[in-house]
């Protein structure tokens, strides 16, 4: 296939991206060998430095393997990429080919946020309990302010999360906010359903308070599964937020 000459800042950049979107897009099957170091160098008119170097972070992505030989093969990224795929394509604008990205990543939010916030209920300590409750108690102050809102819902779930004491959720959490959930842009207004339901944060902290792990599964759920099975409409002035 035809690529784009690469231009002269960030040349490995260039060759990385332009790969890893074929390979995402397709144009290049699981199990196909990717042309060799030399014939990539010509193609995008670049040192064969840049290319190894496009290569590595390919690899690292779990989007190729290279072979004993030095043969490139591709790999499935469904089977062998992580979050760290879906982080790099919405660095660069991109998002994977797939429709139902965001439903499903913000499905993935609501599980890794219920039991985050059972296990917080829980484990807490003294300090991130307090801040919690501080936390959703001034978040009704910024309401209907949809993006001030987001921004603070971030900052509520981030305690949440530490508060359970589970690093892969702390891992996860930080792929799935990066880059408005590593998808692209998810729009504040896809979200209103959640974010202006105030007393539902205000009784999350409050269940994580008093240590009732069931309680605040079950409040995380419902504000985590709002935006996936609530419609929303575009935000009008003087809406007002659920207290």
């Amino acid at each position: 296939m035809a690529f784009v000459p690469a231009p002269r800042a960030s040349v490995s950049d260039h060759v990385f991206g332009q790969l890893r979107d074929a390979i995402v897009a397709g144009r290049y099957r699981p199990d196909e060998t990717l042309p060799g170091e030399r014939e990539l160098a010509a193609a995008f008119a670049v040192n064969r430095h840049a290319v190894r170097e496009a290569l590595r972070r390919l690899q690292q992505l779990g989007l190729v393997r290279v072979s004993q030989g030095g043969a490139t093969r591709v790999l499935d990224w469904r089977v062998h990429a992580g979050l760290d795929l879906a982080l790099s394509l919405a660095r660069s604008g991109d998002v994977l080919p797939v429709e139902t990205l965001v439903r499903d990543m913000l499905e993935m939010r609501a599980c890794v946020g219920v039991d985050a916030a059972r296990l917080c209920a829980e484990r807490a300590d003294t300090d991130v309990v307090a801040a919690l409750v501080r936390a959703a108690e001034d978040y009704g102050t910024l309401a209907p302010d949809l993006d001030r809102m987001a921004e603070a819902n971030i900052r509520i779930w981030r305690l949440v999360v530490r508060g359970s004491g589970n690093t892969a959720y702390q891992l996860a959490f930080n792929s799935l906010v990066a880059g408005t959930f590593a998808v692209g842009d998810v729009p504040p207004d896809a979200r209103a359903a959640e974010l202006l339901d105030v007393a539902g944060h205000r009784r999350l902290a409050a269940a994580v308070a008093s240590g009732q792990g069931v309680a605040a599964a079950r409040h995380a759920r419902a504000l985590l599964t709002a935006p996936v099975t609530t419609p929303t409409t575009p935000t009008t002035p003087g809406r007002e937020a659920r207290a």
